[in-house]
């Protein structure tokens, strides 16, 4: 079987690596580079340009270069590139292509398949977005795992022993946090929170307002509409924040940025760490605030943590490192490269869906509700905007949640569905995933009809929705992305080797365990010691060996679970 190749499809950067000698590795390319700089140009000949080329073009011809495309991922734009337009997965599939090159050249083999790690808080349309990315390609994708997942996954692989983990992710476009649980071998995310515009990208914009500001002062020039201008000024802004991760001060020098009355203006000013530190203050700040909820829905206080690991290039900023350190109170480890650390998770991975000797499994959790559209009460008042959660944020995945629904009108004949996501009481104010309708109800007094509503969300963070109305069994039905019935059949056709039922049945009981005791926080009397009853039980019979009598007590357990959610 050929290899599956593991990919971080970056902000500012993408990498690509796979399991060698029982090892994730990251790929090198033919030039020796180690990262990919996620850059698409066009030249003046019209030659397509990726990379370390698309990246030197930029500041010649910024109108014919296209950077940070994973920020416009699951939009529906038009990417102007010379006299052409793309969309942001044929823009990033020019990147996918070039690692997928990369790989086949190291590898010395053909390379078809991939797992491609994207945000814990991508939304539906962005997921969906990278694996047409993926397939564009030429990619088989045959997983799709948030980051601070795979981060969890490539440190997961160096220790055996439990640790609960808090994962800080702040790459060059997106910041991801994430509470998960690594235990011999399994990497458990408990609770998850993000901000899909919060990166590196976003310090540079504060170092280039500070020199268009400077320009101003200094000269009466206003470069803000100055595209080349603009394009040297990025460039000069991210190599200052590099430099300024490991020196106190940097002088940014860029001779002739522009001409006033036929005379040649140069950018010439020192920048201190303390100065861009103050910059960013409430960014970094913001991230904070994004640990204390995550810590909130996991149910944890900073002490709880057992390590705290940092990843993404911009974690590189002593401030970053001070700040987490001080919040949480321990120091965060990063000695896997914190540009390379999602590529080796995703390699790892890949390893296990390909049958690698990698003894690993992970769960996942789903970082927005998702429900329907329905009325309801809301605040005491009868409204028909209220938003029905079936999946809470943060449930393991993949998951599935069926709940019965009726008419609202005598007689009524059809039922539109509605599909969003998100954590507003009122429906309209999330994002709605998509709409179908059920048909053909018989004529019966409202509220009689049985109408059941289920979700199924797999592995990849794609969302199947089924309406059925009981007494007839019509049913109708919807998929927000592309079906992951095609996904099993790629992997099934490629040889990809099942996950082992004890493995299976071991992930789903810590599940069901860890949401009984959270259940159990909120119950008192015979309710909570029922609940805590079988959750002893199933422990018990775990550390007497015996598998089939804690999973029939599981079966007990989830019964139990249903009826109090």
């Amino acid at each position: 079987m050929s290899k599956i190749i593991g990919i971080d499809l970056g902000t500012t950067n993408s990498v690509v690596a796979a399991i060698q000698d029982g090892r994730p590795r990251v790929l090198v390319s033919k030039d020796g580079a180690r990262l990919l700089p996620s850059v698409v140009g066009l030249s003046p000949a019209d030659e397509l340009l990726v990379g370390d080329a698309a990246k030197n073009q930029y500041l010649l011809y910024p109108e014919r270069t296209i950077k940070s495309v994973k920020r416009m991922m699951g939009q529906d734009v038009a990417l102007p590139l010379g006299e052409k337009t793309f969309s942001p997965p044929q823009i990033s599939a020019f990147i996918l292509e070039r690692l997928r090159e990369t790989a086949a050249a190291t590898l010395g083999e053909e390379v078809r398949q991939a797992v491609i790690t994207v945000p814990a808080y991508f939304t539906d349309a962005q997921r969906q977005a990278t694996r047409q990315a993926g397939e564009l390609a030429g990619l088989e994708v045959v997983r799709i795992i948030n980051e601070p997942t795979a981060a969890a996954l490539a440190y997961g692989l160096e220790s055996r022993d439990s640790r609960r983990a808090l994962v800080y992710d702040l790459g060059g476009g997106t910041f991801d946090v994430s509470v998960v649980e690594i235990n011999e071998g399994v990497v458990e995310v408990i609770a998850t929170a993000g901000n899909n515009h919060l990166g590196g990208d976003d310090f540079d914009a504060r170092l280039v307002d500070f020199l268009i500001r400077h320009l101003q002062e200094e000269s009466g020039v206003d470069l803000s509409d100055n595209r080349r201008a603009m394009a040297r000024l990025t460039r000069a802004a991210e190599e200052a924040k590099i430099k300024l991760s490991t020196q106190p001060f940097v002088q940014i020098n860029e001779p002739f940025i522009a001409e006033r009355g036929g005379q040649a203006i140069n950018l010439e000013v020192e920048l201190s760490r303390n100065q861009f530190e103050a910059m960013i203050a409430d960014l970094l700040q913001e991230t904070v605030s994004l640990i204390q909820r995550v810590l909130q829905d996991a149910q944890l206080k900073p002490a709880d943590l057992d390590i705290v690991l940092l990843v993404g290039g911009s974690t590189r900023i002593p401030a970053v490192f001070e700040l987490v350190k001080n919040h949480l109170g321990q120091v965060p480890r990063g000695e896997i490269n914190p540009d390379e650390c999602v590529a080796l998770g995703a390699a790892v991975q890949a390893g296990i869906i390909a049958g690698e000797p990698l003894d690993m499994v992970f769960v996942d959790v789903a970082p927005y509700s998702l429900g329907i559209q329905i009325l309801g009460e809301q605040f005491g008042i009868v409204h028909p905007d209220v938003m029905r959660v079936l999946i809470p944020r943060n449930t393991a995945i993949p998951t599935s949640r069926a709940e019965v629904f009726s008419t609202v009108h005598d007689n009524q004949s059809a039922v539109k569905i509605s599909v969003y996501q998100g954590e507003s009481l009122m429906a309209s104010k999330n994002t709605l995933l998509g709409e179908f309708t059920l048909s053909g109800i018989p004529p019966m007094p409202a509220g009689q009809p049985q109408i059941v509503v289920q979700f199924d969300y797999d592995v990849d963070g794609i969302v199947h929705v089924s309406a059925t109305e009981r007494s007839t069994g019509k049913n109708e039905h919807i998929t927000i992305t592309r079906a992951s019935e095609e996904m099993a059949a790629a992997t099934e056709t490629a040889g990809a080797q099942p996950e082992a039922p004890d493995r299976r049945a071991a992930r789903r009981r810590r599940a069901v365990l860890r949401q009984a005791k959270k259940l159990a926080q909120e119950l008192e009397g015979e309710d909570k010691a029922a609940l805590l009853g079988l959750v002893t039980a199933i422990e018990r019979a775990e550390k007497q060996g015996d598998t089939a009598q804690a999973a029939a007590l599981v079966e007990d357990l989830w019964d139990l679970l249903y009826e109090k959610m």
